[in-house]
């Protein structure tokens, strides 16, 4: 890469990082340090607000690198995680918005926590919280890695290593000195500009094809390698019956994940009414939405205009798909307008980068303060210490963080992304629908529920060829995998709502059926809402 495109894109990463740093520092000098400020921002967005802030939010570097890489290598199978990042967000409008707003206050433990003995509830809660949260995490990570390996020229190690490092100090920055409302305000700014540049990406592509879908699609099959198998299923999914049921694992764990995700669930807090809530859905879905069809547009224009075969040489999993694209819309390498539009893609990736990582940051953050911390202890945490808490597992979560990013650095980003997606539904959707929709639901079925759906799906995570046993794994060296697909939704998730199921029909706890009642009151009505 050009020192041209290094200087550019390294201007617009610092003078997003000094826009962001500026707000987190006019916020930590407004607050007043309770923890409703630093876990929900005082509750005062609205609706619009919280629509970007949560499109921002979920708009994550597997999306924008991740997906439209997969779409670029593999054609019409990379498109299922669009479908299913989408479809997903119709779980959470109709299942999930504004019955979490009318009975959580800070996480998802204080949903279940609402009719059941507290402190096994919240231990179980929050660990799986931040399980997720980390998986997620290491996501961003690589694809911070892979974006700014591309950018220095795709030779340096150090420096994917230096900025998987410096994402991960920015993103504690962010959360500890401004909170929630430092952070909404940071995932606002990046929603506009991610929208603003794939929308920009996407016009180009079309105009580059004179508006022609099917003349787009045809040259991305011809520029493949692999003719018009590129257009149907079964490239990546479909060689037997193994890669097939990876296929339907990953296919749940994307529609179901979405409603057991940490940092989304606590974006529901933000806002002053569950109403409120679900119009904040509403935007986000129509944002959302949006986005992704752009991202098949530009895995098809990626495939049309670089090839597979580049895509793959620049970046074996994919991720620079479309900041190459950026570069050939522009002009080619050397132009003036390559290096421009290359240098805006990549920065505006970056802020997205940064953006999603302080929101999950915060999230794990908080469950750990909010659920473990006020759990373990004897006396119930005070507000002012239990912030403070927070701030220090941001640290420990951000070096957790960095350190498995490093790991697992030559992985794709929306592949990862499709893990912390069937952990979330395997461990935290079975015990909130529970919460939310069964009366007899006991404390043993909750605790039950979170276990047992978290830890078959680590554990099959770590025996599958994810981690070892293919040329792709974490360790291609070494061969310990016992569980033949890659995604272990179509297992986990199944065992997550039996072992609850187990759970509540052998417990000798008889069900509190007058809290379930004021719980279902609160849930559907919003009296007594926090």
């Amino acid at each position: 890469m050009t020192g041209d495109h290094q200087t550019l894109a390294l201007l617009l990463f610092s003078a997003f990082i000094a826009v962001t740093l500026g707000i987190t520092t006019w916020v930590s000098r407004n607050r007043h340090g309770s923890a409703e400020e630093f876990y929900a921002g005082g509750r005062l967005f609205s609706p619009l607000e919280n629509g970007f802030a949560i499109a921002g939010d979920y708009m994550s570097a597997a999306s924008f690198l991740g997906i439209s890489g997969l779409i670029a290598l593999y054609g019409y199978d990379g498109m299922l995680y669009s479908v299913g990042f989408l479809v997903a967000w119709l779980v959470v409008l109709l299942l999930v918005a504004e019955l979490v707003r009318n009975c959580g206050r800070f996480t998802l433990a204080d949903v279940v926590a609402a009719r059941m003995a507290e402190r096994p509830v919240r231990i179980a809660a929050g660990t799986s919280s931040v399980a997720v949260s980390v998986l997620y995490l290491v996501a961003q990570m690589v694809g911070a890695g892979s974006l700014v390996a591309l950018l220095l020229g795709g030779t340096s190690e150090a420096a994917r290593s230096w900025t998987v490092i410096g994402v991960g100090a920015l993103m504690v920055i962010y959360v500890s000195m401004g909170g929630m409302r430092a952070t909404t305000w940071i995932q606002i700014v990046k929603a506009v500009l991610l929208m603003a540049g794939t929308i920009a990406l996407t016009v180009l592509v079309l105009l580059r094809f004179h508006g022609d879908v099917n003349n787009l699609l045809s040259t991305a099959a011809e520029r493949s390698g692999h003719g018009l198998g590129f257009l149907a299923p079964g490239l990546r999914y479909g060689g037997d019956w193994t890669a097939r049921l990876d296929f339907i694992s990953l296919g749940i764990a994307l529609v179901l994940g979405t409603a057991g995700l940490p940092h989304i669930l606590a974006r529901f807090y933000t806002v002053p009414t569950a109403r409120a809530a679900r119009r904040s859905v509403v935007w986000a879905i129509g944002l959302i939405g949006s986005f992704y069809l752009m991202t098949i547009v530009l895995g098809f224009g990626a495939a049309a205009l670089i090839g597979s075969d580049e895509v793959r040489a620049s970046n074996a999993s994919g991720n620079t798909a479309v900041p190459l694209l950026a570069l050939e819309l522009g002009g080619g390498a050397g132009s003036t307008g390559g290096t421009v539009l290359f240098a805006i893609v990549a920065a505006v990736a970056f802020a997205t980068i940064l953006a999603v990582v302080a929101g999950i940051t915060l999230a794990s953050s908080a469950s750990v303060a909010h659920d473990l911390y006020a759990s373990l202890r004897r006396q119930h945490a005070k507000q002012y210490s239990e912030v403070t808490v927070a701030r220090i597992a941001a640290a420990v979560i951000g070096a957790a963080a960095i350190g498995l990013g490093l790991l697992a650095r030559d992985l794709n980003v929306a592949f990862l992304v499709g893990l912390a997606f069937a952990v979330a539904a395997s461990a935290n959707l079975p015990v909130l629908l529970y919460s939310l929709f069964w009366r007899r639901f006991t404390t043993r079925g909750a605790v039950w529920s979170v276990y047992g759906g978290l830890i078959p799906a680590v554990l099959l995570v770590l025996v599958s060829p994810v981690v070892s046993g293919s040329p792709d794994a974490l360790f291609p060296g070494v061969d310990f995998h016992l569980f033949p697909l890659q995604n272990p939704g179509v297992v986990s998730i199944p065992l997550g709502f039996l072992a609850g199921w187990i759970g509540t029909v052998t417990s000798t706890e008889p069900p509190d059926e007058a809290r379930h009642a004021e719980t279902e009151v609160r849930a559907l009505t919003g009296a007594g809402a926090v």
